[in-house]
């Protein structure tokens, strides 16, 4: 029993040879739960970094809303300094100071600007005063065909003294008296704008050299030269653009004034420096818009008129695009109509009228940029290339569609036709021996 008693537990204790050892005891499980719930060293410096960059795109985002109208002063600034930059060097080239030159363009600008919105100012008040003064005539006119069309009984008092007492007229009345405030506001606001771009545009025009000088001094000797050239073609194309299309707005000009004063049309000088310039700087459908007033002013002297001017107007813009502009634009700006259009397009939705200035000499730099570095190969003489599908043969639509007719036969009676079959078949065997003699002609000449 003793032996049994001490072999009991040795007999517990061993275990089945090929058998697994048993487990040994359970490992602690909280160093592992610690590990695991320790947090990365990265995570902290990331997290500081990710609301870093929000703050800091949030702070931008906040500065760029607040400085989006001097951004677009600046920009205006920079193509008027680029649209004067050739004139500026011109007299530089001869030994006029930047500054002074500078200053005698803007002057020279300035003149002809005040100018033009005189004219048209003291054009404008003086048709309106006309219309003032003659609107009782026009108001009893129209008075008396409705009493005659219609049967009525109205009179021009009692009009007038129903529109005096209406609510509707002293609605505007206030709306206007309170309105008067927020136009003088934007009068101010357009003045102070004028200002600050007039400012920007002067100092770089005046001070370029320095400014590119500034540039350069920050930049890689191979990246000084790409923006120097850069610069170079937008100096070029903004000033070409600009004198080009003033010259062409000097010849549309003449052209209407020639037209207004064989008509007759009051305001003559006024109406062609206004055709000449809406015309030009609103791309494609300047001309229309342009060539509304004098046919407004031109309707009011006869009917007839305004329909004269109309057809001048359409006439001379197929003159212009066909004829004129591709000589003035050939080495200035060379863009396609479709993409000057779409530029305008494009730039009035992002800057409004702003963009729509300065679109197409921005468009037409980058094409003239981006033209250096895109290479061009020769184009294959495909027909399909040159605009039409070939000039021999017939297209398969137009075989199937001819085959649907039956061809006429001539006519005859059958002597001839079999005459003719005759020829035909002696013709056939003609070439047939010509085409036998071929190949020993062919072999003849290459043995010889």
């Amino acid at each position: 029993m003793a032996a049994t008693d001490e072999t009991g537990p040795a007999g517990q204790n061993t275990t089945a040879p090929g058998a697994p050892p048993p487990d040994g005891p359970p490992a602690d499980p909280a160093p592992r739960a610690r590990a695991r719930a320790r947090m990365p060293r990265w995570l902290p410096r990331a997290m500081v970094l990710a609301l870093a960059l929000i703050a800091v795109f949030q702070l931008g985002s906040w500065a760029f809303h607040q400085l989006t109208g001097l951004l677009i002063n600046i920009l205006i600034a920079f193509f008027l300094a680029l649209a004067v930059e050739p004139a500026v060097s011109w007299m530089a080239a001869r030994g006029v100071r930047r500054g002074f030159g500078t200053f005698l363009v803007f002057v020279g600008v300035l003149v002809v600007g005040a100018g033009f919105v005189t004219l048209l100012g003291s054009m404008l008040a003086e048709q309106i005063i006309k219309i003032v003064e003659d609107f009782p005539q026009y108001l009893d006119s129209v008075i008396n065909w409705i009493n005659t069309h219609f049967h009525t009984e109205l009179r021009r008092v009692d009009i007038q003294e129903n529109l005096l007492r209406s609510d509707w007229l002293r609605n505007y009345v206030q709306n206007s008296a309170t309105g008067v405030l927020d136009v003088s506001a934007q009068v101010l606001g357009g003045l102070f704008r004028l200002l600050t771009v007039a400012l920007f545009s002067f100092y770089f025009a005046a001070d370029g050299p320095r400014l590119r000088r500034a540039i350069c001094s920050v930049l890689p000797p191979a990246r000084q030269t790409e923006v120097l050239r850069a610069w170079e073609i937008a100096v070029n194309k903004t000033g070409g653009y600009l004198y080009s299309r003033g010259l062409m707005a000097l010849v549309s000009g003449l052209a209407h004034y020639v037209l207004l004063e064989f008509l007759d049309v009051p305001y003559a000088p006024v109406l062609a420096v206004w055709v000449g310039l809406v015309s030009q700087f609103i791309p494609t459908i300047g001309t229309y818009l342009a060539g509304a007033l004098p046919m407004l002013i031109a309707f009011t002297v006869a009917p007839w008129y305004a329909v004269w001017v109309l057809v001048f107007v359409v006439v001379y813009q197929q003159f212009e695009n066909y004829v004129l502009q591709p000589k003035l634009t050939a080495r200035t700006v060379d863009i396609h109509p479709a993409v000057a259009f779409g530029s305008v397009v494009a730039g009035t939705a992002l800057l409004g009228a702003v963009g729509a200035l300065i679109a197409i000499p921005a468009v037409a730099t980058l094409q003239a940029f981006l033209g250096a570095y895109v290479k061009r190969y020769d184009v294959t003489d495909d027909p399909r290339v040159l605009g039409h599908r070939g000039s021999g043969g017939t297209s398969a639509f137009g075989r199937r569609v001819r085959g649907l007719w039956p061809q006429r036969r001539p006519e005859g009676d059958g002597a001839e036709r079999a005459a003719g079959a005759g020829v035909a078949g002696a013709g056939t065997a003609g070439s047939g021996a010509a085409g036998a003699a071929g190949p020993g002609d062919g072999g003849t000449a290459g043995a010889s």
